[in-house]
């Protein structure tokens, strides 16, 4: 299914007749940083510059240029363009000392011209090329500006004849007896095609897959079988999942294209590089990076709108414009070694899609400080539960887990509760922060939107008082204290959220005797009567809901608790009447006469 979408995906983009387009078959994209400029008699014009930018953002440009051969340790040139030791053999050679590189720089050189006399014998712009290399020497290389980085780095080089708009692999005579090679040049075993169901010549090696996050660079492979444990009956390598010869390119040169640095159809999440594409042309394809990345400031709004207009659209039963029943398709990779893992697989409709993205903001809704984003990217969630908020601290399998559950509409995994709990009783300083508290929020209402409980009920988006968790009226009453002990006596260096939140939040029995009495003398500290009466009638009302200090709080009533404690910490610090169901708490600067009458 995997290489079968991917193979629609090339097929579509295939059609396209922009200049950027998805390579054809034995064709791909690649950055060529300098391009060889002869004239018609093969004499050296310049050595041209392609890349643009500066520094780290400097980028050479990208042209389409016969398929790259798969080489490793053994000698194998391309066609018409390669590095520098293949194009200038023993010139490009940075250390002239090292004997043993310049032979093999010679030899490199001699395969690429043998292959350019094999395969493209008889057309007049090769014989320029062939007189170029056979004349020019080191002295006229020196003179260009890019020599020595040409020497030194081995990038990419390709070949242009002064006047052309088109490198000269991509002239038109080169171009069709290249094609007529591939089709001659074809061969091997014959059987059905796992991906298009027809027969056809298998791939035996598939192309390598770049582009995945600490994969190999050279790339790695989502098909291979390289040792006889892998094999079956007899079949060698590729042969053990037939697939073949055009379906392989499709689905590599698909997969590379949706894995550039550059794409707009891929985002990494913790170690996952996910790309995702439709199975035609959509504005939710081109949206879906944005509803999950992490984006500048100046760019938050932007990215807001993009999500309230998926809102509007799940309503109105479309997505934009789009044909909202075509497919949508969301792959995971995650390097293993020399092979490349799938972490996640998910196909829906792209209203079924766009609904359950919707649900995910939905549940993530939560009351917030202004300074807060209205939409939390992905990034931002998952460093926030990870160890000293660090991204490379992010478990590595809960990244997936997390995402394949935002796609699938299913409960959270039970380790994204663990994680944010670890991480707020490990951050004295910070403890409950609104990703936090909005992530302790949507796990609980999933849980018990699947796996509903009479006795408990969803956690609202604001401070609840009538809330029936025993977790959530504790940690209410957790932030009360703390409230009581701030106003008291100011910024202290250990207050009671930095020493007792952990022990409150699971063992409440052990703690909150002793903070409660405690409390009296922070009470009798304040100095002002209006806010001690109000601080005892506000804690009345709190433990009211509170039969007894329980011994044990499971995970699920430490996110209540959490919650609980948020909500209160922010009811603080609004003003409403006390009919909006908060607390109706006055602002510190209200006069003890106004507290009174609260």
């Amino acid at each position: 299914m995997i290489l079968q979408g991917l193979k629609e995906y090339y097929d579509r983009k295939a059609t396209d007749q922009q200049e950027n387009a998805i390579a054809p078959f034995g064709w791909e994209h690649k950055e060529v940083p300098f391009i060889v400029v002869l004239d018609q008699e093969g004499n050296l014009v310049q050595i041209q510059d392609t890349r643009e930018g500066a520094g780290k953002d400097k980028r050479a440009k990208t042209f389409l240029v016969p398929e790259a051969v798969k080489r490793a340790s053994n000698i194998s040139a391309n066609l018409l363009w390669d590095v520098a030791p293949y194009v200038f053999g023993a010139m490009a050679v940075a250390d002239k000392g090292d004997v043993g590189a310049a032979e093999r720089a010679e030899r490199c050189q001699a395969d690429f011209i043998r292959r350019m006399k094999a395969e493209l014998t008889g057309l007049p712009v090769v014989q320029t090329i062939l007189t170029f290399l056979g004349s020019i020497d080191e002295d006229r290389l020196a003179q260009e500006d890019c020599w020595l980085e040409i020497c030194e780095k081995k990038p990419n080089l390709a070949f242009l004849i002064a006047g052309d708009l088109a490198l000269v692999c991509r002239r038109p005579e080169v171009v069709a007896r290249n094609n007529q090679n591939l089709l001659q040049t074809q061969n091997g075993h014959k059987a059905v095609c796992l991906v298009t169901g027809q027969p056809g010549l298998i791939k035996t090696l598939h192309r390598a897959i770049k582009g995945v996050n600490g994969a190999q660079s050279s790339g790695a492979n989502i098909v291979s079988f390289n040792l006889e444990a892998f094999e079956s009956f007899g079949k060698k390598q590729g042969l053990n999942a037939p697939v073949g010869s055009e379906a392989e390119f499709a689905y590599t040169t698909a997969l590379n294209t949706l894995l550039q640095r550059d794409s707009k159809q891929r985002l990494t999440i913790g170690d996952a590089s996910t790309v995702f594409w439709s199975a035609t042309a959509s504005q939710f394809e081109s949206d879906f990076a944005d509803l999950f990345a992490e984006v500048p400031k100046d760019q938050l709004e932007a990215q807001s709108s993009k999500v309230r207009a998926l809102f509007q659209s799940v309503e109105s039963g479309a997505y934009l414009n789009d044909p909202s029943q075509s497919w949508f398709y969301v792959l995971g990779l995650s390097p293993n070694a020399g092979r490349i893992s799938v972490r996640f697989w998910q196909v829906a409709r792209i209203i079924d899609m766009a609904t359950r993205i919707k649900q995910y903001f939905d549940d993530f809704a939560i009351v917030k400080p202004p300074s807060e984003p209205e939409y939390y990217s992905l990034w931002r969630i998952l460093v926030n539960v990870a160890t000293q908020d660090k991204s490379e601290n992010i478990p590595p399998n809960l990244a997936g887990d997390f995402m394949r559950s935002i796609l699938e509409g299913r409960p959270f995994p039970a380790t994204l509760l663990q994680a944010v709990l670890r991480r707020i009783k490990s951050d004295v300083e910070h403890r409950v922060k609104p990703v936090r508290a909005a992530l302790l929020k949507a796990y609980l209402n999933r849980y018990h939107r699947f796996y509903p409980s009479l006795e408990q009920r969803e956690v609202s988006m604001t401070l609840d008082i009538n809330q029936p968790s025993m977790g959530y009226q504790l940690g209410r009453l957790f932030a009360v204290l703390e409230r009581i002990q701030g106003e008291a006596y100011g910024d202290l260096n250990a207050p009671i959220r930095e020493r007792f939140y952990g022990a409150a939040s699971t063992t409440p029995v052990t703690v909150f005797s002793r903070l409660m009495r405690l409390k009296q003398h922070h009470l009798a500290k304040l100095g002002r009567k209006g806010r001690e009466v109000y601080f005892e009638r506000l804690i009345g009302e709190v433990v009211g809901k509170i039969s007894d200090f329980p011994a044990f709080l499971d995970l699920h009533e430490q996110g209540r608790f959490a919650i609980g404690y948020y909500h209160q910490r922010q009811d603080f610090y609004t003003k409403k009447d006390s009919g909006e169901g908060g607390t109706a708490l006055a602002s510190d600067s209200t006069t003890e006469d106004e507290n009174e009458r609260v």
